[in-house]
């Protein structure tokens, strides 16, 4: 493909989600309220599990960290959203929109290794009750957390590397209310081909190997609770593995979607991403803390304790 002469582009448009004209005010509403809903929810998880004793445990240690990353990962493109669905600019300076796309996908793919790591705790304190703090001990923890964070930033630099090492010469315009590969990459005044295949190569293998690494927990931890005698010692063990799974679900469904579908939809790769980006992190502090009592109990404590401490002041 030949270049084409033109002055480099320093900014973008974001074009935001098709066929909404007309209701921008309704979907800012709307989009505040989940954002909202998602750092409370998330700051009340994180909270609880700083500051009660009696989750600190390999698996809310985990959960902590996915309420951080819950907390930042909406954070890449909500606020932008939201200012230009109030009237603002939609422009995006070209280093603004080199950032998303790194952060999108370093969260995203931080995200992906926590889930696996989830899973693998998952397994080890079913499959194995009684090596279970030797195998998950906190060294092994700091370990595996430290690792997803590492590995998602070089996998990051690498498509953001790929995707922005080629030159940018016009049209300009996103057509998504985010910087992502694949609306970005058409914008390319030159040969996209390698870049194309890398990202869909380095996405696919990053989440088909942790959807399998799951899997492959999930298939022992089934096979561990179905030999279990009793009938309540199965529903415990079932249920400590619910909210995980449901997450995974919700998580894996988008990406599939946006990344690994054979041909381009831009209605998918709007709406999409907003259920990933947006409805997903919100849903994840009510998943955690419905169905599980030990989460239930410490909320309700810290509750209680804010509103003490409220009442002394007044007083």
């Amino acid at each position: 493909v030949k270049m084409r002469n033109h002055t480099p582009v320093t900014e973008f448009l974001l074009t935001g989600i098709p066929h909404t004209q007309g209701l921008e005010h309704a979907l800012f509403v709307f989009f505040l309220a989940f954002y909202l809903l998602t750092l409370v929810g998330n700051l009340l998880i994180l909270l609880a599990t700083l500051t009660s004793s009696n989750l600190h445990t390999p698996m809310y240690f985990f959960l902590g960290n996915l309420s951080v990353f819950d907390i930042f990962f909406p954070s890449v493109s909500s606020p932008k959203m939201m200012l230009y669905l109030l009237g603002q600019s939609r422009t995006i300076s070209y280093q603004g929109c080199t950032c998303q796309l790194f952060f999108y996908h370093f969260l995203g793919c931080t995200e992906c290794f926590l889930y696996t790591v989830m899973a693998y705790d998952r397994f080890a304190a079913i499959c194995h009750p009684l090596r279970y703090t030797a195998i998950m001990n906190p060294r092994v923890c700091a370990i595996l957390t430290l690792s997803t964070w590492m590995g998602s930033s070089v996998h990051a630099s690498v498509l953001t590397f790929l995707v922005f090492k080629l030159p940018y010469c016009g049209p300009k315009e996103v057509g998504n209310f985010f910087c992502d590969i694949p609306v970005v990459l058409p914008l390319a005044c030159a040969d996209t081909s390698l870049a194309h295949r890398v990202s869909v190569t380095n996405v696919g293998v990053v989440a088909l190997l942790c959807f399998l690494l799951v899997l492959t927990s999930y298939t022992r931890i089934v096979i561990s609770i179905l030999r279990i005698s009793s009938s309540e010692g199965r529903h415990r063990a079932f249920s400590t593995c619910s909210a995980h799974l449901t997450s995974v679900l919700l998580f894996y469904g988008p990406v599939i979607l946006i990344y690994l579908r054979p041909s381009s939809s831009p209605w998918l790769d709007s709406v999409v991403p907003l259920f990933n980006n947006i409805v997903n992190p919100s849903l994840n502090p009510l998943i955690y803390s419905l169905r599980n009592k030990d989460m239930k109990l410490a909320l309700r404590k810290r509750l209680r304790h804010s509103c003490s401490v409220s009442e002394i002041e007044i007083c």
